[in-house]
């Protein structure tokens, strides 16, 4: 079996990104200011397979999210929802429909995943709207920054749907419960000031090159760090979430009984020691198949 094609990332004229890969850093830039950044059907399809081929390939230590225009991403394209099924799919037994719905909606839910389930910490620097699945991939990351005119929008409830693609799961872990009630309930706007006072951001900047400069400086500061110790505290970070205090606690022993690194940590006291920058093994290429 031949192996697939490699992807150039930084060369391949996607429809919604623009990438590029600098001082171990890769930067995902939607690129559709036009159309807000709007989630059309490439969306879906693009986003895992850069975020994949990243985290497969090792080809970064953190990855940047940002955005053109006036706003960050206005969800789901109206397209995608009155593009429809065929045919033969509207003609099927409902109850086997609503089996094959469960599975697109699960991909549509993997195609954020992916940024939860990176090697790779991903950081969001967010402008104007976050709108919809916005607010689903936004959540999905490990830090968020915002500019001072960003708003957060459930915007689903405000088109007669539950929100399906992460909000809730995500959200219930990030900020107040209460929060995210009165926000899924009534569809009202979250300024930057309230999101960064409950927690849901981490910075509010006075402008959109400042939010993205300050990403990108941090994601290089983590770029900076041991590769495994970064993916380690990510799992473990995960893990904790997810888990109960006991199961972290036994995990994270697990852990460090198979990855705990002397030579990693001699080389950043070597570093720090002679006022050097310290230099680390990138991760392992992800073996795919036999």
């Amino acid at each position: 079996m031949n192996a697939p094609a490699a992807i150039d990332l930084t060369t391949t004229d996607w429809t919604c990104f623009d990438v590029s890969i600098q001082d171990h850093v890769a930067h995902i830039r939607l690129k559709r200011p036009e159309a807000m950044n709007s989630m059309v059907r490439e969306f879906w399809n693009e986003l895992p397979l850069i975020v994949n081929d990243i985290n497969d390939n090792a080809r970064a230590r953190c990855i940047v999210i940002s955005s053109t225009g006036k706003h960050f991403c206005a969800g789901m394209d109206l397209a995608v929802f009155t593009g429809g099924g065929t045919a033969e799919t509207a003609a099927r037994d409902r109850h086997v429909n609503a089996e094959a719905m469960r599975h697109h909606v699960k991909g549509l839910q993997d195609c954020f995943s992916c940024l939860d389930e990176a090697r790779m910490p991903v950081i969001a620097a967010i402008q104007g709207g976050c709108i919809g699945g916005a607010v689903d991939m936004t959540s999905a990351c490990d830090i968020r920054y915002c500019t001072t005119d960003a708003f957060f929008v459930i915007q689903e409830i405000n088109i007669g749907m539950t929100a399906d693609v992460g909000t809730f799961p995500r959200l219930c872990k990030l900020i107040p419960e209460g929060w995210v009630r009165e926000l899924a309930y009534t569809g009202r706007r979250l300024p930057a000031h309230r999101a960064r006072e409950i927690g849901l951001v981490n910075e509010v900047f006075d402008s959109h090159e400042a939010v993205v400069a300050h990403a990108l400086a941090t994601a290089r500061e983590i770029a900076a760090k041991a590769p495994l110790a970064v993916t380690g505290s990510k799992v473990m970070i995960n893990y904790a979430r997810d888990h109960s205090l006991k199961d972290a606690l036994d995990y994270i022993a697990v852990w460090q009984t198979a990855m705990f690194s002397g030579p990693h940590m001699g080389e950043a006291f070597r570093a720090k020691a002679e006022k050097r920058d310290a230099v680390f093994p990138d991760l392992a290429v992800l073996r795919k198949g036999m």
